[in-house]
């Protein structure tokens, strides 16, 4: 087999980050043009560039741009939250829900709910995103038990029983409150719609430093693949790694999940796509995996509002139907995904 020189394998991973960023664009104008009310691409560009106050101009500038924003934002902090999150764990099958930060986002809001009649979703999105944070940390603490540290297993199992008991303590709260009821189903549900655009600018610095993070901590997962011994003889500290991994992790989905709700399947399917794309350096995979995340939500969203027309499916449906059949797929496997 000939091996494939450096220059043009990097060469090659390059046109591929090109081509997803203009990808990208395109769902992202496709997302801002498409909708109930058909506006032409002139008009789109009026209202974003010189708006007049016409009704075409608040349909793009108040509900199409902050919705593509956020779907643009979650996508990217999702996707790239599912490969950090199955390098980790070393599991094919994980996404970001597995270290218990999706259920810990959502019994801190329903308790905020439910102990302060918290009912503004621009203050008790902050309780989801401080539940998120306290979930991680228990299931770091508790997979780090023992002398060996915290390893693929224990974190895998931790966040199983961290993320049972939260939810089952969430079905007994919504049980006993209405408002807590209306607020999980459609928290639950996942939707970028009708979003309030002033979340934005209060969940952006989250999501950036997430981010960061996330590419500071490839070279060390990259280390990891290796086996815990190896990194640890070639002199890479794993405690502190898995540390840095989580935190990203923590921010990227704290900040998605507690603005958008739980929005299935884009942290499991998009890491296995950007992996078939860039191999398995995370340098290069991270960046794929976010910007494949936001294509799929987007895309996901922009069918959703076009099979229902003139009304819409709802994103997080549009997700399962999409997700469902490839998990089972991915389940099916004769030869399993090995990370």
């Amino acid at each position: 087999m000939t091996a494939v020189p450096l220059g043009a394998l990097r060469r090659h991973r390059l046109l591929i980050l090109l081509g997803l960023a203009l990808l990208t664009m395109g769902v992202t104008v496709a997302s801002i043009s498409i909708g109930a009310m058909r506006i032409p691409l002139p008009g789109v560009w009026s209202a974003l560039v010189h708006p007049t106050g016409t009704e075409q101009d608040d349909v793009v500038r108040s509900l199409r741009l902050p919705r593509t924003a956020f779907g643009l934002l979650a996508g990217t902090a999702l996707g790239m939250a599912g490969a950090l999150v199955q390098g980790h764990t070393r599991n094919p099958l994980a996404d970001p829900g597995l270290l218990g930060v999706t259920q810990g986002a959502a019994f801190a809001m329903v308790l905020s709910i439910f102990t302060l009649g918290v009912t503004d979703l621009r203050v008790y999105i902050w309780f989801g995103f401080a539940g998120a944070l306290v979930a991680s940390v228990a299931v770091f603490t508790l997979g780090s038990v023992g002398g060996g540290g915290a390893t693929p297993i224990t974190l895998a199992l931790a966040g199983a029983a961290v993320s049972t008991l939260l939810h089952g303590l969430i079905s007994g709260l919504v049980l006993l409150d209405q408002q807590a009821l209306n607020v999980y189903r459609f928290w639950q549900a996942g939707a970028i719609a009708g979003r309030d655009a002033r979340l934005l600018p209060q969940v952006l610095p989250f999501v950036l430093l997430g981010l960061f993070l996330a590419l500071a901590n490839a070279p060390g997962l990259n280390v990891l693949s290796l086996g815990e011994d190896v990194a640890r003889s070639l002199g890479r500290r794993v405690g502190p790694t898995r540390a840095l991994g989580i935190a990203s992790i923590t921010l990227l989905t704290g900040s998605a999940v507690a603005v958008c709700g739980a929005l299935a399947f884009v942290g499991l399917i998009v890491p296995h796509v950007a992996r078939a794309l860039s191999g398995p350096d995370h340098r290069w995979l991270l960046p794929y995996s976010g910007l494949l995340g936001a294509i799929l939500l987007l895309g996901a969203d922009i069918a959703g509002r076009i099979v229902a027309r003139p009304g819409e499916l709802e994103v997080g449906i549009m997700l399962a139907l999409i997700g469902g059949p490839f998990f089972i797929a991915l389940v099916r496997r004769r030869k399993p995904v090995r990370l």
